[in-house]
């Protein structure tokens, strides 16, 4: 990741009328931009990111959290986008382990819903094909309630096992940019593109509008890539009034594992509308999600879960675990996404959207929006191959990873705990040797009933671009959201790294603490009750 320091060297560069000219302009910080940085830098481009908040800041530090092919897709018809995710997903397993791991799912087959045990048997026959594995099996109520404890099963016909992949979306992100950056590329966090350039109606480059200290500048490129998501269309309203994104609303609540200690997955299928709500296992905390609404509020503020939207995933958790009832008090933190879908009738159920992406250009900018996290490399392939009639011809490459090895193993880095080991390779690479080399002993204790250290907050505050308390509690760490009242706990070790990494005194450090308290209460805890 861009240091901080590299960042200002790169502002202070444009400012004075250097490195103001790309091949490629992407905007968008989330894991498509990311994506596209990766694959543009591989093919020798000069290549800039720009975020207008933080890196990850929108649905990609949001998401379910989840790698994987896709179930309902299939069982809708979507062969093609099921077997891309599915590739994608292996191929993520076999780069980038310790970020990206296999997780046990199971599905409640409920007595007269659909589908039942022939028919799933059937959906995951050919979801294993796709992937190339056989990892499917029955599973009986008895086996079920052992697996979890407090499971009523009364209603239940068993469960079908099989397995998909579990990340930290946001550090997913991080480590993209990072093999990106290092690499070449760059990519600038609150750098706001607020207008296009034009020549003869065709793009020619960005005005960026520096949200850190002020100020505007004007980049060129003959390409620019809008890969923002959800905020694709206000991009593409400069030159057309068309809309094509339908942004849908996901979110999550999270409780204390103790409150239901799981480790594997379980999905069931909500009694009031029969979609599936899932129950699992994130960071040292129980999840249950996720809601599938149209969202209407201003993208540009953030997505928080509502009091119906609270409610039904209390009553789908209930419904399951009627001996562990939970009700509000019980919730430590939400989270809610929006979802870039391409909307093609708003009348639509939005769960029987398709999840596929799509590009159009637009005199010059090109626009991917849509698709699943797990297949951002061919999203940002497909971006490029839009892009390419603009481009300078690609240098050759032979290898295609999206992660370098590291070059250490994990038994190595940390011989008494190789899996936590395995988990700071996965989302740093090489620079877990680092991030260990500069921190204390007590520094590397893991928090609470997590799994992050304040050496990663040391090393993101040093290394990470961070600007705000927020983007090192919410999206560098997810400290914030697994411990108790945004992780007050930390606080007092928080401000010394961040006085020291930063630069901030005793005033700033109270004004991010402030601003962060607030973002925490409205966005990501609970809405108050009218």
């Amino acid at each position: 990741m861009t240091q901080n320091s590299s960042r200002e060297s790169l502002l202070t560069k444009m400012r004075d009328g250097q490195s103001l000219n790309w091949d490629v302009i992407i905007v968008g910080g989330g894991v498509t931009g990311a994506g596209v940085l990766r694959e543009a830098v591989r093919r020798g481009y000069k290549a800039l990111l720009l975020e207008q908040q933080d890196f990850s800041w929108g649905t990609s530090s949001r998401s379910s959290k989840m790698v994987h092919g896709g179930l309902r897709y299939l069982a809708a018809g979507d062969l093609k986008l099921t077997k891309h995710s599915l590739e994608e997903r292996e191929r993520l397993l076999k780069e980038a382990p310790g970020l990206v791991d296999r997780i046990a799912f199971y599905f409640a087959l409920g007595k007269g819903n659909f589908p039942g045990r022939f028919a799933m048997s059937v959906i995951l026959t050919i979801y294993d094909f796709l992937a190339r594995i056989r990892d499917h099996r029955y599973c009986k109520n008895a086996a079920l309630k052992i697996r979890f404890p407090g499971i009523e099963t009364k209603d239940l016909k068993g469960a079908c096992y099989y397995t998909d992949a579990m990340v930290d979306d946001s550090r997913l992100v991080l480590r993209v940019l990072q093999e990106s950056i290092d690499n070449g590329g760059k990519a600038l966090n609150y750098c706001k593109v607020s207008k296009l350039t034009t020549s003869e109606n065709q793009v020619t480059g960005v005005v960026v509008q520096d949200i850190t200290n002020g100020g505007t500048l004007e980049l060129t490129a003959p390409v620019v890539i809008n890969a923002t998501g959800a905020w694709a269309d206000k991009l593409r309203n400069q030159f057309t009034p068309e809309t094509r994104v339908r942004p849908l609303r996901g979110s999550h609540l999270i409780i204390p594992k103790q409150l239901c200690p799981m480790t594997d997955v379980l999905t069931s299928l909500h009694p009031d509308d029969k979609r599936g709500v899932y129950v699992y296992p994130w960071e040292g905390t129980t999840v249950i999600g996720t809601t599938d609404l149209d969202h209407k509020e201003d993208l540009d503020i953030e997505a928080s879960i509502s009091n119906q939207e609270t409610q039904y995933l209390l009553d789908g958790f209930n419904a399951v675990f009627p001996d562990n009832l939970l009700s509000r008090s019980d919730i430590l933190s939400t989270w809610a996404g929006v979802r870039p879908v391409i909307g093609s009738d708003d009348a639509k159920d939005p769960s029987k959207e398709r999840r596929d992406h799509a590009t159009w250009s637009d005199n010059g900018l090109i626009t991917v929006s849509g698709g699943k996290l797990t297949t951002f490399r061919l999203i940002a392939l497909d971006a490029l191959a839009a892009a390419q009639p603009r481009l300078p011809e690609a240098q050759a490459f032979t290898d295609d990873r999206v992660f370098s090895a590291p070059s250490i193993t994990a038994e190595a880095l940390v011989p008494s705990n190789p899996a936590w080991a395995q988990r700071l390779l996965g989302r740093y690479g090489d620079k877990a040797q680092a991030i260990l080399a500069e921190a204390s002993a007590q520094e590397q204790k893991q928090i609470g009933d997590t799994e992050f250290c304040l050496a990663e907050c040391r090393w993101a505050a040093r290394h990470e671009s961070v600007q705000h308390l927020d983007d090192l509690l919410l999206r560098r760490t997810r400290l914030g959201m697994c411990l108790a009242n945004g992780g007050s706990e930390i606080f007092a070790s928080l401000q010394e790294i961040c006085m020291a990494e930063l630069g901030w005194d005793k005033q700033q450090w109270q004004a991010e603490l402030s601003r962060y308290q607030d973002i925490w209460q409205r966005f990501y805890y609970l809405p108050e009750v009218s």
